[in-house]
């Protein structure tokens, strides 16, 4: 069986993308699992193999996908070009690295677009960086849609087989619990199955999480679940969908971790962020679904403040990767409707 083959930005030069990156390639287990390979820029590979504590690699360059040799100690890699190592400067917010990460972004979607590459695996990039090089976009999320051509993408988290799902991402919380609505809940939850059978799921049952303290009490504290959330509820399992809730979330996700439920839709964003990265910080990853490609990324920053020190831990980049490898073989065996 051919293994999938990973494409993996490179991130923002200036941040601890770079060294993560070459740290999570040094993991023999991972290439003996998949083919990988980044996108990026030369310089700034060579000098991250420069760090204090860089693994001993060796940087081979491409010019496309089937140019590589897949080997433990290999960095296969496409070279764009794009940013000037010797003026870089770690942990420096620089329009210059905005513009190079997004550039990286966009060659590596083309790659799975094209049927090049399986899955896209990212490492941070920087908001402000990007501001400052004028791209329009706040985020990863973002870009891939652009890019991808998908209005509304899910944000999916995993960790240690918990899966959990957000109603809503970044708006303030104010306007998370005005998008708590029949429609909207029960629209997302029809998108999430549809994602869960693309990833090979299609067993069990999805948890509708609670919005109030104990799902508001039938009323006592917070109507929410009475007017909408419970008539979401019910018309999705009218429709055949295996769905249960409102789960109280203060016990909803321990439950999902347990087993109970194959995932969770978190009403908004801190809601399933607490859960998963209390679990495991450094393991929780994040899926970008709905689109024609399929996304996993780390969930944590650029770490501006120990870039270039030889400090950042690769485990979240290795885990985006494998977790991209596990997905690889299912996802778009389904159209997305």
């Amino acid at each position: 069986m051919t293994r999938p083959l990973i494409v993996i930005p490179m991130g923002d030069p200036a941040g601890i993308g770079p060294e993560i990156v070459l740290g999570a390639l040094a993991d023999d287990r991972l290439h003996q699992a998949a083919r990988l390979l980044v996108v990026g820029d030369a310089d700034v590979l060579e000098r991250a193999l420069h760090y204090p504590n860089a693994p001993r690699l060796s940087l081979r360059l491409v010019r496309n996908p089937d140019e590589g040799d897949y080997q433990a100690g290999l960095i296969n890699a496409i070279d764009l070009k794009a940013m000037d190592a010797g003026a870089l400067i770690p942990g420096r917010i620089d329009a210059r690295c905005g513009r190079a990460a997004y550039q990286y972004i966009q060659k590596a979607v083309t790659l799975c677009l094209a049927d090049e590459a399986d899955v896209v695996a990212t490492p941070p990039i920087n908001k402000e960086s990007l501001k400052a090089a004028g791209i329009p976009y706040i985020g990863h999320t973002e870009i891939f849609a652009a890019l991808t051509g998908t209005p509304d993408p899910l944000t999916l988290f995993e960790v240690r087989g918990m899966r959990v799902f957000f109603l809503s991402r970044h708006v303030s919380l104010r306007q998370a619990c005005d998008l708590v609505k029949k429609d909207r809940i029960a629209d997302y939850a029809r998108r999430a199955w549809r994602v869960l059978r693309q990833l090979g799921v299609t067993g069990g049952t999805m948890a509708i999480a609670g919005l109030n303290p104990h799902c508001g009490e039938n009323g006592l504290f917070g109507d929410e679940e009475v007017k909408e959330i419970i008539p979401a509820v019910r018309a999705l399992q009218a429709e055949g969908l295996k769905v249960a809730g409102p789960i109280g979330a203060d016990s909803v996700f321990a439950q999902a971790l347990e087993g109970r439920y194959n995932s969770v839709l978190s009403l908004y964003h801190d809601q399933g962020h607490i859960a998963t990265k209390t679990v495991d910080f450094h393991r929780t990853v994040s899926l970008t679904c709905g689109m024609p490609i399929l996304r996993t990324s780390v969930d944590h920053g650029t770490a501006f403040d120990i870039a270039g020190k030889g400090l950042a831990s690769p485990i979240s980049m290795a885990e985006a990767i494998r977790v991209a490898v596990k997905y690889a073989p299912y996802y778009r065996k389904e159209e997305i409707a």
